[in-house]
């Protein structure tokens, strides 16, 4: 004890300070060369279309580095935080200790150098056989065991957080910081780290409140911010309310620790896994090649999982700063694999909303949204019959309130003034639209539009939230999923006039045309989207 109380008494913490603040830059560094290497090196050779076998294996090359990168920021994170609560702790035992040795000392005891408090001497030692020594000394002392256990305590702290940030940090495997893959082991290590900093996983909001959760997130200092992304990317990744910048970091972690575990065992994968790898492929490569684009036009990655066929949440340009904001859902046999289809569509919509928006397409973000399992076609020319998943709202009931807290959440994040808000379906996409705004909280859209739409699992517009003037239905005359489906079992048909909502002008062909290039079909959804009513006759 004698070497760690006069070690603990003295210690000047500038060069802990300054420690924790080297880390910290050093991960915002890592971070931001991160990013760059996408802007400035992967993101331009995917927009100028280098393809081959060199083309390959420098991509791989790249985005190995890129992996890297991202490992060597996490674990640097780690350490600033290790570092920041060892520095915290430590202070707290130095005060708590030389505070036990003021008051010690102000009652008359002397603190010794090693850190032993001695008895103080009330009456002459010459007089100790008196028979009132013995308790006056003892009453004047009564004080000596809470002093030297105050110190103990103190010492034990300090040498305790000492001894658990030592063991913490050499968990920390520098050997991981070149490695394309330990950006796993690296989250393994922040759940030690978060033991030792006072972080628990369990404080995460459970999700089911999009308020609740921006009201936590925003509560936190900016470096626990910054420790919960590099500790539970997975976590908040999945919290709407959260703003979108936030979500789209910790989701493009996982994504980049989801392919390298899929990569590092590729031999081993089955058919499940191997279409999810091609598909965790596929949003990587959209994702690269955004970065680049202009700030409005760069992608979000908002959620994504590779359960079933596959989920994905990405937006067209940031909505929590947007003036006008569309969540468009897709329909049937849409998946994971294929969602740069979907992508496709959010960006021809925002560019459509741009011809009319106050600021040509830069105030308007578009979210693809499939975070429902989208049900199977099983439509052909000659054998018109649905399946099950199909011909029930099973599938939009199961995932509505999902839905519902999506948009309550883009809410909660956004910035300033509200943002006006589209909710967009195609096809079985507008059964649940319907299936979410009828029920509970409603999806607080200001606009809603229907398109190739079998039911909204309602008979009447008047039993969604949305106001019926503000429900556009379109639908193309030789739409056959509409001729074949609508009012049967998924509700009344939207694009009639008893249903009660708007009809929108359509003049494009077929059940997936209302997005073709020059139409009106897009315009008008472009001319709701940023707040005006659609064009209901041809355009001459």
């Amino acid at each position: 004890m004698t070497e760690n109380f006069a070690q603990l008494m003295k210690q000047d913490f500038a060069d802990l300070d300054s420690a924790v603040a080297s880390w910290k830059k050093l991960a915002e560094a890592l971070a931001g060369t991160q990013t760059s290497s996408g802007k400035r090196v992967t993101g331009p050779l995917h927009k100028a279309g280098w393809t081959g076998v060199s083309a390959t294996y420098g991509f791989d090359a790249m985005e190995a580095t890129e992996s890297k990168l991202g490992t060597a920021r996490t674990n640097a994170q780690l350490i600033a935080t290790t570092l920041d609560a060892l520095n915290t702790k430590m202070q707290a035992a130095q005060r708590k200790l030389r505070a036990a040795v003021a008051d010690a000392e102000a009652a008359g005891h002397r603190v010794r150098g090693d850190g032993w408090v001695e008895p103080k001497q009330v009456v002459d030692p010459a007089y100790h056989n008196d028979p009132e020594y013995q308790g006056v000394q003892q009453q004047a002392n009564a004080g000596l065991g809470g002093f030297r256990a105050r110190i103990d305590e103190a010492v034990a702290e300090a040498t305790t957080a000492s001894t658990d940030a030592a063991g913490i940090l050499r968990q920390i495997d520098p050997f991981d910081l070149d490695k394309r893959y330990g950006g796993a082991n690296a989250h393994e290590d922040a759940a030690r780290v978060a033991g030792f900093a006072g972080l628990d996983a369990k404080d995460i909001p459970d999700g089911k409140d999009p308020q609740k959760n921006a009201d936590w997130w925003a509560g936190l200092d900016e470096e626990k911010q910054r420790f919960y992304l590099a500790a539970y990317p997975e976590q908040l990744g999945a919290l709407d309310g959260l703003p979108a910048t936030t979500r789209d970091q910790a989701n493009r972690q996982v994504l980049d620790t989801r392919i390298n575990d899929y990569a590092l065992r590729e031999d081993s994968l089955g058919y499940h896994d191997r279409y999810s790898y091609r598909g965790l492929l596929a949003m990587k490569d959209r994702l690269d090649r955004s970065d680049t684009a202009p700030a409005h036009k760069q992608l979000y990655l908002l959620g994504f999982s590779t359960e079933k066929d596959g989920r994905a949440i990405v937006s067209v340009g940031n909505p929590d700063t947007a003036r006008h904001t569309a969540v468009s859902v897709a329909g049937t046999s849409n998946q994971l694999g294929n969602f740069g289809d979907q992508i496709d569509r959010a960006e021809k919509l925002q560019v459509a909303a741009g011809h009319w928006s106050e600021g040509r397409g830069t105030d308007v973000a578009v979210i693809s949204w499939l975070d429902y399992d989208a049900p199977e076609a099983n439509l052909t020319m000659n054998d018109p019959e649905l399946n099950l998943g199909i011909a029930t709202t099973g599938r939009a009931e199961d995932d509505a309130e999902t839905l519902r807290d999506f948009t309550h959440g883009l809410r909660a994040s956004h910035q300033g003034e509200r943002t006006h808000l589209t909710v967009e379906g195609h096809s079985y996409g507008s059964t649940m639209v319907g299936a979410a705004d009828a029920g509970g909280r409603g999806l607080d859209a200001d606009d809603m539009i229907v398109v190739g739409s079998p039911g909204l699992t309602v008979d009447r517009a008047d039993q969604l939230h949305v106001s019926p003037s503000h429900l556009w239905a379109g639908a193309a005359p030789d739409d056959h999923v509409v001729n074949v489906t609508a009012g049967k079992t998924l509700g009344a048909d939207p694009k009639e006039p008893e249903f009660g909502g708007q009809r929108m002008y359509v003049d494009t062909s077929h059940h997936s045309g209302y997005w073709d290039d020059g139409s009106q079909s897009l315009d008008n959804q472009g001319r709701i989207i940023a707040g005006l009513p659609p064009a209901n006759r041809p355009r001459s």
